[in-house]
């Protein structure tokens, strides 16, 4: 038996892949297949037809038949009953018949010629909402603190009511802890309070399938306590106590429901497990639960009712076990245990059994494989009908949950029922067998275009159908291998996967399905797009009333996919508002309200995606002002304030301010009084007397304060004495023999009451005397006349009212007036610490010769002269101050070697006392500055030349100077140095034995007695050999464009302090070629940043040198010079950054200009004649012009002219080209617009045509030729203003008839 079981497993093993599936197209013979049926337990609405749906599908379609009961159903004989067309659903009409005639067990049998498939078994049964039986419910009178059940007892409908508790306003009755309602609808009190007493505890029954509510009749609870229910009682029990037992103590929790210490539950697998424990106590006790054969299912558990009942969805075997729920309180706690079994009615086991489609001769395999507890029993039949008694057929055999098919043949086509049962029911499937032969077909439509996002799953269909199965194929494109790995996966329904779709996967795909019978292809087109991303999402925003809001939502998506926006807010659409203004990618809303606020977001669909994003607006504005302020608990000096807080407007209100106003004293004005945090709305507020108070409350919240609260109704305080006096009382003098005596003047507020005056009180410190007072009004000072100088007061100001005076002033100190110390300080001494610093001392003066306060002292010193010959005189007078009572001080900033003078003064605040007499002191010599200058001449091969000049700041006699110097090597490293004395007298020196074509740097100080000072650095290079000199010298006489060496002549004659170090660079030179002028040279110098600088000659304004680098050559070409220009050019070599520039000698190039390959016009015989024409009409039209300006007619003559006076300026006339009019003595005065003789005269000796008087200062310029070529330029000097504005040059006649004949 065993082998034979592993057999048929292997078989199955073998052929699985054909038991996949088909769907056969419905134009191909095939048994009937159920699609809709009735659910089995079907429990129909009385009021309303029955319709037991059966439909199904076939080749032939298949005809309909019925079972009531077990035994046929004739539709015929049945009026109410009609049968719907092409299927076999019945309706029923119950008009006629009641719906309860109806019920039953209905099965639905579909058959064609192929087979026989038969439905579940229905059954009807109709749904009953039955009443409330009547009973009479007593009333429940309970003491207070027992437990109480309140039973509910729903009578049984079908399915089974809702329950709910709720009172004559069908309101729901509140449940907490305490009080709730158990599984089957009682409503438990774990302890009763006085609260519970009510005369409507109504319990409902809501029943969903006919949506109709049932009500119990009420129940009326009332709840005493010991004391009251004996007095109720007395009457009927002739005044006995009722409850002669003590009162309700509290108590240890005990259930109510479970009874006893454990219990037992079992549920069906899939199905929802419920769980209570409810129990009673004083106090009332906490529920809790745990499972004690393992954990809570977190994901599929939650606690009702306040965790007394544990609810467990989708139920699983690893579910049961035992549970424990506890209840406790303060005074203990109990358990119980319940006990959960998990059964489980039929499931299948990968699904119901599928379908099987056969070519002749194949082999095949029906599997019906389902699991329950207890193990369900499995039965076949065939076309309806038991296997055992269907006819025998040798191609099949039949074992326990398989069938067997073994080179099965046509007509074995057939419907085979699967019927799996056990305790706690059943599952039934239809599985055909169709035994057809037909080459392949593909059902996917042809040339069908797939589009997915990139990045996404796609998925390619191939239905396809054939008999035998089909094999499928997949290519692309080419089709030059097939589609069978990485990233493709092809699964057993034809569908071509891609995990993760990429561009690269668009294109065309081919399907080809193949069998024995033949070959089938389809086309397919997969296109990958671009997905929708949304790249600026909007912002949290929060914004204030009545402004406007933006929310971006800039989106990217593929360009070929039509995208559209929607907007939405709190997940519905936008409201219909012409504010909100929807763009391509944004979102604006103006003049903001309140009701805009909300979540906002941008979704942008495509047709194959989208992305969405939110933000949320925030809707501030300042807080809505308090209102309802009240004064309460009012007393002599304080009141209590309360109001409502306004609208805070989604801003939290961070502070309220009180503010008030005093109408008896500053009507109209209000003042901050105190401020109290945002959560409070009350103020214990401290007052003054008499004010009349009126109080006002303002919020604050982030966007500012609010508009102030209705005043309040107003408060006046009781007046009083003063509670305080003036502050800052001082005393002081303003002459040397008054004391004035000033205070801090009360406010209103502090003044308490009417008649406020101060009593001012004072008296000599240092005298046994009386206080002195006088009383003063509105004043907040007063004068005390005939003091001696500065004597200490003791003062004290009292305020006074009409009702009284103020509290025992404070003694305050003061100082009558001061006058100016009548002594200098003595002993002043002076002892010099170094050549910049001094120190001063003084005996300091007794306190009685200052007369007032001490300030200080004050040092006077200037510089008399200096003790060297070659520093000016100096008679600056400076200061110095010491504050507070000192006997010395430090003179800093001295000139060292000079001579100082000095004197000392006290000074109080009235001003300086006498001059101490004054004394002279010697500054000792210092270390001098750096030498002026430092220049090197006479550079020769060995020796040098070094000129310096003596330091400009000396500090000293000069004892001599420290030269120090040496060599410097091409990679700028220093070699030894060499130390040299010069004498004080010495500005020169020239060092002998230097190595040639060496670079030198040399440090130069000075020195005093006091040591050296800084030192001056320069650098200089010895000359190269004489050998090399002569080789290098040219003869410049011979008009060559080299220039010479500049070290190979004798240095020029220049004045000492010009001296420049010598140049590294020799035989410059310059040749013009095709790209530009090449610049040669010959170099030996350290240096190695070298470079040309060139620049225009005779270059207007500070044009700078344009540099080119040369890259360690000895020669380079300019390029980019513009033709016909001259250009100044030299080298430059270039060292460390303290180090100079060297420079060669300047070359002059010259780039000569690049020649037109344009033909000059000015060579043509048609220019030349075109212009000699145009020249002779500008001729003859200024001949005619003068003509007719000499026939001018009749000119005004004016009176009292002098002839000193400039002629007006007339311009050109355009219509007779006349020049301006001419006076009665033109023969004798310049043309208009001339220039007059610098002396402001008219020679008249002088010809009118002399063309001195044209000239700019008398000499004309003229051409070779002879042709005059200047040309006047008027100046208006000496006119007025106004003339000078109002006239223009006329042009002169004679200067227009020369420049043409310069012209022509």
């Amino acid at each position: 038996m065993m082998e034979r079981r592993m057999d048929t497993a292997l078989l199955v093993l073998l052929m699985g892949h054909l038991a996949a599936a088909l769907e056969v197209p419905l134009d191909l013979p095939q048994p009937p297949t159920i699609t809709q049926q009735s659910p089995k337990d079907y429990i129909i609405d009385p009021r309303e037809n029955i319709v037991i749906h059966c439909d199904a599908k076939g080749k032939p379609h298949p005809s309909f038949s019925w079972t009531r009961n077990g035994t046929h159903f004739d539709i015929d004989e049945d009026v109410n009953v009609v049968m719907r067309p092409h299927s076999g659903t019945l309706v029923v009409d119950i008009s006629r018949e009641k719906a309860d005639h109806y019920e039953g067990v209905y099965q639905c049998t579909a058959r064609n010629k192929h087979g026989t498939a038969v439905s579940h078994n229905i059954v009807i049964r109709q749904s009953r909402s039955p009443l409330w039986s009547k009973e009479r419910i007593k009333q429940i009178v309970v003491q207070e603190g027992v437990s109480l059940v309140l039973p509910c007892r729903p009578p049984a409908g079908l399915p089974p009511p809702i329950i709910f508790w709720m009172d004559n306003n069908f309101q729901r009755l509140p449940q907490s802890s305490r009080v709730s309602q158990s599984l089957n609808g009682d409503l438990y009190f774990s302890n009763v309070l006085r609260e519970d007493s009510r005369n409507d505890y109504i319990c409902y029954a809501r029943f969903p399938h006919t949506q109709t509510i049932q009500q119990k009749q009420p129940i009326t609870v009332k709840v005493l306590n010991l004391e009251a229910i004996n007095d109720t009682m007395a009457a009927f029990y002739n005044e006995t106590d009722l409850f002669s037992e003590d009162p309700v103590d509290e108590r240890k929790p005990t259930f109510l429901i479970p009874s006893g210490s454990s219990s037992s539950h079992t549920v069906l697998r899939g199905q929802v497990l419920e769980m209570e424990c409810i129990a009673e106590g004083l106090p009332t006790p906490e529920i809790s639960w745990i499972k004690l054969s393992g954990d809570l299912p977190t994901q599929r558990m939650s606690y009702l009712y306040y965790q007394k009942n544990l609810r467990i969805v989708n139920v699983s075997a690893s579910d049961a076990g035992d549970y424990r729920c506890s209840a406790k309180n303060m005074l203990g706690s109990v358990h119980h245990t319940i006990h959960v079994s998990v059964k489980a009615s039929p499931y299948w086991i990968g699904g119901a059994p599928r379908n099987l489609v056969l070519a002749p001769g194949e082999n095949g395999v029906l599997t019906c494989r389902a699991s329950g507890t207890p193990k369900p029993s499995i039965t076949w039949a065939m076309n309806g009908i038991p296997i055992a008694n269907s006819p025998k057929d040798l191609s099949r055999k039949v074992e326990e949950d398989t069938i067997i098919f073994t080179d099965i043949q046509m007509g074995s086509s057939a419907v085979y029922q699967c019927n799996v049962s056990n305790d706690h029911g059943y599952l039934m499937a239809n599985a055909f067998v169709n035994v057809l032969s037909e080459p392949p077909r593909v059902l996917t439509p042809a040339n069908k275009v797939y589009q997915v996002i990139k990045n996404h799953r796609a998925r390619i269909d191939c239905a396809f159908f054939g008999s035998p199965i089909p094999k499928i194929t997949w290519f692309k494109d080419s089709r030059s291998s097939t589609l069978d790995g990485d990233p493709y996966i092809q699964h057993d329904n034809g569908t071509l996967e891609i995990h993760t779709a990429q561009a690269r996967n668009s294109g065309k795909y081919t399907c080809a399905a193949r069998n024995m019978l033949g070959i089938y292809e389809n086309h397919v087109y997969l296109e990958v797009k671009e997905p929708t991303r949304i790249l600026k999402q909007p912002e949290y925003k929060v914004v204030q009333r009545g402004r406007s809001v933006v929310f971006e939502c800039k989106v990217k998506h593929d360009p070929t996919l039509v995208p559209t926006m929607t907007w939405l807010k709190d997940d519905g659409e936008l409201p219909d508002d012409e504010r909100l203004i929807v763009d391509s990618d944004s979102l604006t809303i103006t003049d903001v309200t309140e009701s805009d606020g909300g979540v906002y977001t941008c979704i942008m669909n495509t047709t194959l995606d989208h992305d969405s994003a939110s933000a949320e607006l925030t809707v501030v504005e300042r807080p809505d002002p308090p209102t309802d302020l009240e004064l309460t608990d009012q007393k002599k000096r304080s009141v209590q304030l309360t109001w409502t807080p306004g609208d805070e407007h989604n801003s939290p209100i961070q502070k309220f301010l009180i503010q008030y106003d005093d109408s008896l004293h500053h009507r109209g004005h209000w003042h901050n009084l105190t401020e109290v945090p945002g959560t409070r709305t009350t103020a214990h507020l401290k007052l003054s007397p008499y004010v009349h108070y009126t109080f006002r409350v303002l919020a604050l919240n982030a966007m500012g304060f609010s508009r102030p609260s209705f005043p309040s109704r107003m408060f006046k305080t009781e007046a009083a004495a003063p509670d305080e006096n003036p502050k800052d009382v001082e005393g002081f003098g303003t002459e040397h023999d008054n004391l004035v005596i000033s205070w801090k003047p009360l406010t209103g507020l502090q003044s308490n009451g009417p008649g406020l005056r101060y009593r001012v009180m004072w008296r000599q410190k240092a005298v046994e005397s009386d206080w002195t007072t006088v009383t003063v009004s509105n004043n907040s000072r007063f004068v005390v006349s005939g003091t001696p100088t500065f004597v200490p007061y003791e003062l004290k100001v009292q305020a006074v009212n009409d009702h009284g005076v103020g509290p025992e002033p404070a003694i305050a100190r003061g100082y009558s007036g001061e006058d100016l110390p009548v002594a200098a300080p003595e002993n002043v001494q002076v002892v010099v610490l170094n050549s910049t610093l001094a120190e001063v001392h003084w005996d300091p003066v007794p306190h009685k010769l200052i007369r007032g306060h001490l300030k200080g002292y004050k040092v006077y010193y200037w510089k008399e002269r200096s003790l060297h010959k070659h520093n000016p005189y100096h008679m600056e007078k400076l200061i110095l101050m010491f504050s507070g009572n000192h006997s010395h001080g430090m003179v800093p900033g001295l000139h060292p070697f000079s001579v100082y003078s000095f004197n000392v003064r006290v000074y109080n605040g009235k001003g300086e006392g006498p001059v101490s007499p004054t004394q002279q002191f010697d500054t000792p010599e210092g270390v001098p500055g750096a030498p002026t200058s430092l220049i090197v001449t006479n550079s020769n091969l060995d020796t040098l030349t070094l000129e310096w000049s003596p330091p400009h700041d000396r500090k000293g006699r000069i004892t001599g100077y420290t030269l120090k110097y040496q060599p410097v090597n091409n990679s700028n490293e220093l070699g030894p140095v060499e130390e040299l004395a010069l004498l004080a007298n010495e500005t020169s020196v020239t060092l002998p034995n230097l190595k040639y074509s060496t670079r030198y740097k040399f440090y130069l100080n000075a020195k005093t007695v006091r040591g050296a000072g800084p030192a001056i650095s320069q650098e200089a290079v010895t000359i190269v050999d004489e050998a090399l000199m002569s080789l290098l010298d040219v003869d410049v006489g011979e008009g060559s464009t080299q220039s010479s060496h500049p070290l190979a002549q004798p240095p020029p004659h220049r004045l000492p302090d010009e001296a420049l170090p010598v140049s590294p660079f020799g035989n410059v030179s310059s040749s013009v070629g095709e790209d530009g002028p090449l610049i040669s040279w010959e170099y030996w110098g350290p240096e190695k940043n070298v470079y040309v600088e060139y620049m225009v000659e005779n270059s207007e304004g500070e044009q700078e040198w344009q540099k080119e680098p040369v890259n360690g050559s000895q020669n380079v070409v300019l390029k980019g010079l513009k033709g016909g220009l001259s250009y100044r050019v030299r080298l430059v070599a270039k060292g460390h950054h303290d180090q100079p520039l060297h420079h060669s000698e300047e070359l002059l190039v010259t780039v000569p200009a690049v020649a037109s390959r344009q033909v000059d016009i000015a060579t043509q015989g048609w220019f030349i004649g075109l212009m000699c024409a145009i020249a002779l009409l500008i001729l003859i039209l200024l001949i005619i012009c003068f003509i007719q300006r000499n026939k001018g007619g009749k000119y005004p003559v004016k009176e009292k002219e002098d002839a000193h006076t400039d002629p007006e300026f007339q311009p050109m006339k355009e219509d007779d080209c006349t020049f301006g009019e001419y006076s009665d003595n033109e023969d004798h005065k310049p043309l208009k617009g001339s220039r007059t003789p610098s002396n402001g005269t008219v020679k008249r000796d002088d010809s009118d045509d002399s063309l001195v008087d044209y000239g700019e200062g008398g000499d004309g310029q003229f051409n070779e030729d002879g042709s005059f070529i200047g040309q006047y330029s008027g100046k208006s000097g000496s006119r007025d203003t106004a003339e000078g504005h109002e006239s223009s040059e006329a042009p002169s006649p004679i200067n227009t008839m020369n420049s043409l004949n310069s012209f022509v």
